[in-house]
């Protein structure tokens, strides 16, 4: 049985805006997002991301969800 994330880029952009969400956390839900095969804005996550941390914040979580580091 496969289970995926559906609705990431809602999923996404609530954790983002939620300041008990750190950059790890987002991270996960990123790598998630990366494998779903549900369509994700990654312009509009992106820019959350920029808007709330930075744009080597946004890099610091694309170098974790891509490495699947963040969920270790």
């Amino acid at each position: 049985m496969t289970f995926e994330l559906t609705n990431c880029t809602n999923m996404l952009l609530e954790e983002i805006s939620n300041k008990k969400f750190k950059q790890k956390d987002i991270s996960q839900t990123y790598a998630l997002s990366l494998r779903s095969s549900f369509p994700t804005n990654w312009k509009k996550v992106n820019q959350a991301i920029i808007n709330r941390w930075s744009k080597s914040g946004l890099d610091r979580i694309k170098k974790m969800a891509w490495s699947g580091k963040c969920f270790k």
